[in-house]
């Protein structure tokens, strides 16, 4: 499961071969998310604390083009790069 980066806890991977809308993952200690790449909408599941939820949103605007570009890299079957964290 490739990890694309990590800031303040939070863990951001996106598994091979995962399901469409595009989107990534979130671990955040015991708590985990999914989100949607585009809206930056939770998908059902997500046990994130708010505070998470926000740092998240704050990074998913900055990097959307290079998670879309993560996400057809995975879909095309290669390795993404890492994406830099929030300062």
């Amino acid at each position: 499961m490739p990890r694309i980066s990590a800031f303040y806890g939070l863990v951001i991977f996106m598994p091979a071969n995962d399901h469409d809308p595009p989107h990534f993952h979130v671990r955040y200690a015991e708590h985990k998310g999914r989100v949607v790449i585009a809206s930056g909408t939770l998908l059902p599941g997500s046990t994130l604390p708010r505070r998470a939820v926000r740092l998240v949103e704050e990074w998913r605007e900055l990097h959307v083009e290079e998670l879309v570009a993560a996400w057809n890299s995975i879909r095309s079957g290669n390795v993404p790069g890492t994406i830099d964290p929030l300062p």
